[in-house]
């Protein structure tokens, strides 16, 4: 909704569908406004993370070297100045943990205006990172873990009574937990009702979800109640997100099986989606227009009304569940054998209960085999169009088996008016969640598509094109800042380890300052912060890219800002006043010098090479530039 609030501030009109990347802009575009929008977040995370670094170091130093290594960094350059979710991400996560910081500042002026006003903002920051991308749940856990540290040493504190205790509890839960949660609902609130129209992902949705879109076969229509023989109809599995039956004029190649007409599960609206309902016998064309319900029990055969074929199954095994069996079109002109009949079972329903189009779930349950017509989030490859696998599962009772009739075509049956399935305002927002997070988990990488592992994030290995083939531009991180930040987290993590060590051998023996324990506990809280962002990418089996590590990689940058100030302060403390101060900016001038010229070297990458220039400048410029093989630019 931010990136739509961008373009109408800009003008746009939605002729133009940003269907792919790398697709020429039309002329009434305003792609530059929406881009200086996009970069403003961007660059507003600069200010956000200097006082960041400010409340954990109190050093204007240690801020001015974060705010350095953020601007200077092509990879932040890079994704702030396209129209994408990152600038707004990376903005939320920051503004998140600023208000948490500078609401801590409050703990000893409870209860009053500012420490309301940061507790409030906290909380609607972290609704905002949770609405742009699920991985705004990751600063969610940051926060929580940090508020259920924070009431713990309350509670220990025995000079706070248990009353105060409580009110400090209760005014977390309804500024952490309950305003972001009534935010949350309200973004989708606004997000159906200004999306309310049909698009090419309704398929995704159920089909009673589909009848409150605006220009959707299925908004306003009427449609017969009940399922009749000879009744044309659509076969959606009945799982949210799930597809529609499908088949199409091609066939299993030779090894996978048996070479028979291929049967899949499509998300997408198609004629190919039809099939017609018929007796499990032949009966003359004198019968076929006697009026007949479908019925719970019935033994029946399925025709793929574009191809003339029966669905079929037999006990060859499936192309890809090699435990499941093989599903087929199979026959001529609906003329098959004895492996196209399947029986409508309903589950806790009596037999010879009359089957309704959208409300009645059932299963197909082969009459020879004995398994059931099963739908997989499992994709055939390219010959089967990338389209899901439909087998037929031994395990009748499977969840994936069900299935419900969603459109149905019959001159011969009374229409009603599909309005009485449609769903609540919450009903809508769990099955939206449900088509997400089961989207989100099966996305799989494509042929030739540029992926990443989170182990190659720190340390740069691996970046991301932006851009085709004639204008180059390459998401990778200046490699001097990238490099030197995880050197400095790791000597952090040795450093702080060896220092709780010889403290719980020293205990008692030795002085330890307030600016030593305060800088390692920001240091920590940082650490954790990195780790909750980053870690959870290594259990995820979705497809993962580059710019997935950079809410981590922002907490990293503040780590490296907050500990190289520490170091530089307490090597020039040691030092005599005069000698300090210059070697203090000695060292400045060379992290600073250093960093503007990594930048100078890698900011084409960012800004774009011309590949086409006629003195090849742009691939010498390239091949400068790769300074590792693993680089893909």
């Amino acid at each position: 909704m931010l990136v739509a609030l961008g373009g109408i501030l800009g003008g746009y009109n939605g002729s133009f569908d940003f269907k792919k990347p790398g697709d020429p802009f039309p002329a009434e575009v305003p792609f530059v406004f929406m881009r200086m929008f996009c970069a403003s977040f961007g660059l507003a995370v600069v200010p956000l993370c200097y006082c960041i670094a400010w409340l954990l170091s109190q050093s204007i130093q240690a801020s001015i070297l974060t705010s350095f290594l953020i601007i200077f960094d092509t990879g932040m350059l890079t994704l702030s100045r396209y129209i994408l979710l990152d600038p707004f991400l990376l903005f939320f996560v920051s503004s998140t943990t600023f208000c948490h910081l500078k609401f801590k500042t409050y703990s000893l002026a409870t209860f009053t205006f500012h420490w309301w006003l940061w507790l409030s903002l906290t909380g609607l920051s972290l609704a905002c990172s949770v609405s742009i991308k699920f991985v705004g749940l990751f600063v969610i856990a940051l926060v929580g873990m940090s508020t259920v540290s924070e009431l713990w040493q309350l509670l220990g504190d025995l000079s706070k009574t248990l009353s105060h205790f409580l009110k400090q509890f209760f005014a977390r839960v309804m500024c952490l937990i309950v305003l972001p949660a009534v935010v949350y609902l309200l973004m989708f609130k606004i997000h159906f009702m200004l999306l309310s129209k049909s698009g090419p992902g309704d398929g995704f949705f159920s089909s009673a979800f589909q009848s409150q879109l605006e220009g959707n076969p299925l908004h306003n229509i009427t449609m017969p109640r009940y399922v009749a023989y000879e009744s044309v109809v659509t076969i959606k599995n009945h799982r949210t997100g799930g597809n529609y039956l499908h088949s199409h004029g091609h066939f299993y190649p030779e090894e996978t099986g048996i070479q028979q007409q291929q049967v899949t599960a499509y998300s997408h609206k198609d004629e190919n989606n039809k099939w017609r309902i018929k007796h499990r016998y032949i009966i003359s064309d004198a019968n076929k227009n006697n009026l007949e319900l479908l019925r719970n029990g019935d033994l029946i055969r399925l025709e793929h009304v574009a191809t003339g074929r029966n669905l079929h199954s037999h006990k060859g095994r499936a192309p890809l569940t090699r435990r499941h069996y093989q599903v087929t079109c199979y026959g001529e002109n609906g003329t098959g054998d004895a492996n196209d009949v399947f029986q409508i079972r309903v589950p806790s329903k009596s037999i010879g209960e009359p089957i309704k189009a959208v409300r009645t779930v059932f299963r197909l349950v082969h009459q020879g085999v004995g398994c059931a017509l099963h739908s997989h989030d499992q994709q055939l490859p390219k010959w089967g169009w990338e389209q899901l696998e439909v087998t037929c599962n031994p395990n009748v009772q499977h969840l994936n088996n069900l299935w419900n009739v969603e459109q149905l075509f019959d001159s011969r049956l009374e229409n009603e008016s599909f309005k009485v399935y449609g769903l609540s305002f919450l009903e809508q927002f769990l099955e939206f969640h449900s088509v997400m997070i089961r989207g989100n988990r099966g996305l799989r990488p494509k042929e030739g598509e540029f992926t990443s592992m989170p182990w190659q994030w720190p340390l740069n290995y691996r970046g991301q094109p932006f851009s085709g083939p004639d204008y180059r531009v390459y998401l990778l991180g200046n490699s001097v800042i990238w490099w030197s930040s995880g050197v400095t987290m790791l000597v952090f993590v040795i450093v702080a380890v060896g220092r709780e060590f010889r403290n719980r051998r020293l205990s008692g023996t030795r002085e330890i300052s307030a600016a030593e324990t305060s800088v390692f506990n920001s240091g920590w809280w940082l650490m954790m912060a990195w780790v909750i962002h980053y870690i959870p990418f290594w259990t995820m089996t979705r497809i993962l890219y580059f710019h997935h590590y950079f809410p981590a990689f922002i907490f990293a940058l503040v780590l490296t800002g907050v500990m190289w100030d520490a170091l530089i302060t307490h090597i020039c403390s040691s030092l005599d006043k005069t000698v300090g101060w210059c070697v203090q900016h000695a060292i400045l001038g060379a992290i600073y010098s250093g960093i503007l010229y990594s930048f100078f070297i890698f900011s084409p990458l960012s800004y774009g090479i011309n590949m086409n220039d006629p003195t090849d400048e742009g691939l010498k410029t390239l091949q400068q530039l790769k300074w590792l093989d693993s680089w893909d630019i």
